[in-house]
């Protein structure tokens, strides 16, 4: 049985140095191949010896373990890789893995927030601070017009028509579309910029931009990311909320 350790070995210094696999990717194939060598090594087989037939009853035990569609074709794509690494190095005349079939696996569904649990997060902003004001109309602008987090820290007010009821956006690929924009909207905006804004000392290239922080300067990702993680802790909210999230 020693065969499995040297091939799984082997494998292993071909996916580091000759494929450039990170490491946490080559362990990540490693496990996955050793857990079908505990298999193997119970049932007695080396390494050439398995079949297709063989690699089905370990596809079934994972199955039996309660592992996830997900779990399953993660295993499944690092012994498909082993096998065909030791044809490619012609330790065997014939992968038995060619025709093994990765389980379906469902598209998983976005968190999304309930009509409650937003109020609840936007009733969590604390107005009597200056920055308070501001990412009431982060939030409200996130949630209403549904705009990615790049999109948001690059709105400017050249781009903002409250009149006509809508916004420019610069998405991706620099594609632009109209977006409707809510009262709420144009009213948390207005608050934020002749309350706060108005009066921040901004730093030279960042006059047309919405959204600044503290320096007069725009946002960025991650400060969004920090606002909407600390208004969800806040709000006692127990999903894993992002900036995406409003978009769905």
């Amino acid at each position: 049985m020693s065969s499995w350790k040297r091939y799984i070995k082997d494998f292993t210094s071909y996916l580091k140095i000759e494929k450039g696999l990170a490491d946490n990717s080559v362990s990540a194939y490693s496990n996955d191949v050793k857990k079908l060598e505990d298999f193997a090594i119970a049932r007695n087989l080396d390494t050439k010896a398995v079949t297709y037939s063989n690699l089905k009853d370990f596809v079934k035990e994972l199955y039996d373990l309660g592992l996830s569609a997900r779990s399953q074709a993660r295993i499944i794509s690092g012994v498909k890789q082993f096998f065909q690494y030791l044809l490619m190095d012609q330790e065997i005349d014939k992968d038995p893995s060619s025709m093994l079939e990765m389980p379906k696996i469902g598209r998983m569904l976005p968190e999304v927030l309930s009509i409650e649990e937003i109020n609840s997060l936007i009733d969590s902003i604390d107005l009597s601070s200056n920055e308070g004001h501001r990412n009431k109309a982060i939030i409200e602008t996130l949630y209403s017009c549904g705009l990615r987090v790049s999109e948001l820290i690059q709105l400017k007010f050249e781009n903002i028509f409250f009149n006509e009821g809508f916004i420019r956006v610069i998405g991706k690929g620099n594609k632009q579309r109209l977006v409707p924009v809510s009262p709420s909207v144009e009213k948390e905006i207005g608050i934020y910029t002749e309350n706060i804004r108005k009066h921040q000392d901004i730093k030279p290239g960042n006059e047309s931009y919405v959204f600044l922080n503290r320096r007069g300067t725009k946002l960025s990702r991650v400060m969004i990311f920090n606002i909407v993680k600390n208004l969800t802790a806040k709000a006692g909210i127990k999903k894993n909320v992002s900036p995406h999230t409003f978009r769905h």
